[in-house]
């Protein structure tokens, strides 16, 4: 018994205490489990056999399916989930920006801000040399009077924004013709928005491949048990940002179609 129990103290905190969780939840399971371990006192079998117990007990019942709920700090030797999931909420970043610059209804003159202007001095936010101004549903005004020396970039930068404009130069002011917007040109938009939407998911599968193989490094060092939840953490990391832009998608064929 004593030698079990100095076998136990070895063990770090974290682990100790994951033990003693055990132990209180069910003294009988404890013995079964805890028996054998300590008396041959393996660290790295009661390492394996509590982090695979620890990462299990995070689970919980979704609908249809088990979700898990990893203590990212548990399994930091192996892979950051935390730098996993900031990549993959940069690929939504990503989206959200696309969706404000290539897929809008041309109704105001913010459509324009973000147009970027390439000078001689370098490049530009078309709000930033000129000033924007609605004047009519159908007609964009850009005032270049500050940087009239730019104002042919501008126009360049206007007609390849892709939004299918075609500016006319009046001097320092640049007028923007604003089609008028049919259903058809609305569905093109719509249809634009899927494209961009299904180009996301593949990046947001390349970081899910990314992290996968990052785990996979480790598994001469942990069990397979400990592997596979990783990898169902990362799968339903991704599966829950893809439904993130199935609802940004929603919301954009909403705002398109009415």
């Amino acid at each position: 018994m004593a030698g079990s129990l100095r076998c136990f103290w070895q063990l770090p905190p974290l682990l100790r205490y994951s033990a003693l969780g055990i132990v209180r939840s069910s003294p009988q399971a404890s013995q079964n489990v805890w028996g054998p371990v300590l008396n041959d006192c393996s660290q790295s079998r009661v390492w394996q056999m509590l982090q695979v117990r620890h990462l299990a007990a995070k689970k919980a019942k979704g609908k249809g399916q088990t979700r898990v709920n990893i203590n990212a700090a548990l399994v930091e030797d192996i892979i950051s989930l935390e730098e996993v999931n900031k990549e993959m909420q940069a690929v939504v970043e990503a989206l959200k920006e696309d969706f404000g610059k290539n897929v809008n209804i041309r109704t105001n003159a913010g459509a324009l801000d973000q147009v970027i202007v390439t000078t001689k001095d370098g490049k530009f936010p078309l709000n930033q040399l000129g000033q924007l101004t609605l004047k009519s549903p159908q007609l964009i005004l850009v005032n270049m009077s500050s940087f009239p020396e730019s104002t042919a970039a501008a126009i360049k930068a206007i007609r390849e924004s892709g939004m299918d404009l075609n500016p006319e130069a009046d001097g320092p002011i640049i007028r923007v013709p604003v089609p008028k917007v049919t259903r058809e040109h609305r569905e093109k938009l719509t249809t634009l928005a899927k494209q961009l939407t299904n180009k996301a998911k593949e990046s947001l599968r390349r970081v899910r491949v990314k992290a996968v193989g990052q785990t996979k490094k480790a598994k001469s060092t942990v069990s397979e048990d400990t592997i596979r939840l990783i990898e169902k953490q990362i799968q339903q990391m991704m599966d829950d940002t893809s439904a993130e832009m199935d609802k940004l998608l929603a919301v954009k064929t909403k705002e398109l179609l009415g």
